[in-house]
């Protein structure tokens, strides 16, 4: 091994190991501020115990129609938020790397020459031109590298790292959001879509109505009153229709802006209310510690994490600071000797730097960094009461939607009973036109929220799926 080759080893060696103590405080995980175990009670579903873990199911296993599942997957390749959050993760895992550069020494190799030549005067006092001076060096070596003695650039690199992995739990985040957005909206499509058919359905059964009607005023049997009605029948049907044409026109808007790009017609829904395209059976655990494996949850803790590790950076901005610059080479006056006969140069040249009086820099960058991580206490404290809140919400949801749905399912078929046997008793002329109207009325009110429930149903499941950090 060279001189030059042994003085770069020892000054990195050294360097190593002089790193040694970190001053951040110890990290312990604030505990839940929730319940441990979900709201229970008659509007919550009885849930049985269970070992299945929600987070684990894809949501290419929770939603079933293909074209849903075609469309999801085109957000997720095309969705301007998803792009940002993966060129931030992009981002921050650089800037993890530039801070964790510093704890490794930069060496530098160069080299240089020197040409001088001087005039001199003869003893004539005639100027003489001196020869020509040449000098020839390289060099190898370490400049004001800064030894970590104290912790404070592997604190910065620990609070980087957290950083990051905040930053990858974010872009988990807006992926399940995307996913669950798109869903939604491709559910609310379908709905309005089939809230277009029904209409368009209500419009031709009245006009049909008002057909008749008009024939029976024309023999004598209805009054005017009654063509009246039923013409006031059709254009409510022929206003709903506009209403959920212009709905179904906003919602394919929307769909497209969420995934990203244009949906093809061929992936849009058929409009079929009753259509399952998730699935109807979704576990949940009764512990609500399932909470903390949440991505934004997670995401908040890695940030409480980095702000605990810059209080260690700011802690050791109160001791000494060693900056270690050293080099060595070789010096000659020809470059056909630079490598083999030239003389050996080197040099080393340590510096210590103590803080005596910053005017209260130092205390004051403390301060702030512990009232920063008491600011991400709270906030993941708040996103772990958010989360049961959400989950909570989506399960008292759960708890009776279904009872909703068949009562309502049982109202219109109800309905649906009566007004065939008043149109019956109508045209045998034992029943008034009005009557026929109310039970028309109150069926296609009842069809009508028959899809709006079976829309909140859908929609609910996606939720607790989203809530509980699926996927």
């Amino acid at each position: 091994m060279s001189s030059t080759s042994r003085i770069v080893f020892v000054i990195s060696v050294a360097a190593t190991l002089l790193t040694g103590c970190s001053l951040e405080p110890i990290y312990h995980q604030p505990a839940a501020p929730v319940a441990t175990a979900f709201p229970s009670g008659p509007s919550y579903p009885v849930l049985p115990p269970t070992a299945a873990d929600v987070a684990k199911i894809s949501w290419q296993e929770f939603f079933t129609d293909p074209k849903l599942k075609a469309v999801i997957a085109m957000s997720l390749a095309s969705n301007r938020d998803l792009r940002v959050a993966l060129a931030n993760i992009e981002a921050a895992r650089a800037q993890y790397h530039i801070e964790r550069s510093y704890l490794f020494p930069t060496v530098d190799a160069g080299g240089s020459a020197t040409y001088s030549q001087q005039q001199v005067t003869s003893a004539s006092g005639k100027p003489v031109t001196g020869p020509t001076e040449r000098e020839y060096t390289t060099s190898v070596g370490v400049t004001s590298y800064e030894v970590d003695f104290f912790g404070r650039i592997r604190s910065l690199t620990h609070a980087e790292l957290e950083l990051y992995l905040a930053t990858e739990e974010a872009q988990k985040t807006t992926h399940i959001t995307i996913v669950a957005d798109v869903a939604a909206d491709y559910l609310t499509l379908n709905a309005d879509m089939a809230q277009l058919t029904r209409s368009r359905a209500d419009l031709a059964s009245s006009q049909e109505s008002l057909t008749i009607a008009r024939g029976r005023l024309q023999a004598g049997v209805d009054s005017q009153l009654d063509v009246s009605e039923a013409d006031s029948v059709v254009q409510q049907a022929r206003a709903s229709v506009a209403q959920y044409v212009t709905q179904v026109a906003t919602d394919k808007n929307a769909l497209d802006l969420e995934v990203g790009a244009p949906v093809p017609e061929a992936l849009l829904p058929e409009g079929k209310s009753d259509q399952v395209m998730v699935m109807q059976t979704l576990p949940v655990g009764l512990d609500s510690t399932v909470l903390l494996t949440r991505p934004d949850v997670l995401e908040a803790e890695h940030t409480l994490k980095a702000a605990n590790a810059q209080i260690g950076a700011a802690r050791a901005a109160f001791f000494p600071t060693i900056l270690l610059t050293g080099s060595g080479g070789t010096e000659s006056v020809g470059l056909s000797h630079l490598f083999t006969g030239a003389a050996a140069v080197w040099s080393f040249a340590p510096t210590i730097s103590v803080p005596i009086f910053d005017g209260g820099y130092n205390r004051a960058t403390l301060a702030y960094d512990k009232a920063e991580r008491n600011v991400d206490i709270a906030q993941y404290e708040k996103a772990i009461q958010t989360a049961f809140s959400e989950v909570a919400n989506a399960l008292a949801r759960r708890g009776t939607i279904g009872e909703e749905m068949s009562a309502d399912q049982a109202l219109v078929d109800a309905s649906a009973t009566s007004f065939k046997i008043a149109t019956a008793q109508y045209e045998r002329g034992s029943n008034t036109y009005l009557n026929v109207l109310d039970t028309q009325r109150t069926l296609y009110s009842a069809e009508q929220t028959l899809i709006s429930i079976r829309l909140t149903r859908a929609t609910n499941l996606v939720t607790l799926y989203k809530t509980l950090g699926g996927g």
